[in-house]
């Protein structure tokens, strides 16, 4: 890190220190963990979202917002004397080198899943004391679901639980699919949702072995939905209807219209 890099860091510490002390900001010394966690997530997808749209000035400006938050957190565990941004660095320092032996060690890995699968024995090793620690230990519950779910697979497949070839997990999703029918014919709520969920999971399984992340890919569908959507708003409107006033015939023909408006 160049003495530039070092001076404006400490510099933001600084100005986070000044903000939350006797003389800061009323707004910002009245924050605790808890409440600036909808921030940090927020921060997140608004790094994701400039990385999707390619654009680097913004995810310049978004990478900072995220490390502020970072900082934030840090200083408030300082003040409660609970540990240090020193502490922060020095912790994910050691832990980075422990887990890359084959770059700062004699391990001689060659391939990302040699790597990964090592990745995994080592955070195994890390947690061997813990008489509940789990291969899927570690993954947040308040991940979005589809994040989660092909998370939790991923790390079951490192250890070899995992389907052979992808026509498996299709049998599977066909499979969930003849369930949840199945269910639904029954109109037990607490079924349908079970056998809904357990569809949403093989998909999420199906969507590894095609190297499709599940949760991108409903993002594009949804704003794919909502361009589509907004044309037949556009076109209800330059006919003077509301789309109340409009049969679902007319709304699926302006649909398909759109598509081809797409291309």
């Amino acid at each position: 890190m160049s003495t530039k890099e070092l001076e404006l860091f400490q510099k933001l510490l600084n100005i986070m220190a000044t903000l939350l002390g006797p003389n800061g900001c009323p707004w910002d010394k009245e924050q605790t963990h808890h409440s600036l966690k909808p921030f940090l997530v927020e921060e997140a997808y608004e790094v994701n979202q400039s990385i999707d749209n390619s654009d680097f000035e913004a995810l310049k400006e978004e990478l900072g917002d995220l490390m502020l938050q970072i900082v934030f957190h840090a200083e408030l565990a300082k003040l409660a004397k609970n540990f240090t941004i020193t502490d922060v660095l020095q912790s994910i320092c050691n832990k980075m080198i422990r887990r890359h032996p084959h770059v700062f060690a004699s391990d001689k890995l060659k391939t990302s899943a040699e790597v990964l699968k090592n990745w995994e024995h080592l955070k195994t090793q890390e947690k061997q004391q813990d008489s509940d620690s789990s291969i899927l230990s570690g993954i947040p519950i308040q991940l979005p679901a589809l994040i989660r779910a092909h998370r939790i697979q991923d790390r079951a497949a490192r250890v070899g639980f995992d389907w052979e070839h992808t026509q498996d997990v299709i049998n599977k999703v066909e499979e969930e699919l003849a369930e949840l029918k199945e269910s639904c014919a029954s109109e037990d709520p607490k079924k349908i949702e079970e056998e809904f969920g357990d569809t949403l999971f093989a998909l999420v399984n199906l969507s590894r072995f095609l190297s499709v992340h599940p949760e991108e890919a409903l993002q594009k569908t949804i704003s794919k939905f909502i361009k589509r959507f907004k044309y037949i708003e556009q076109k209800g409107r330059e006919c003077n209807k509301n789309l109340k006033d409009m049969t679902f015939e007319e709304m699926d023909k302006l649909w398909e219209e759109s598509k081809t408006a797409e291309s």
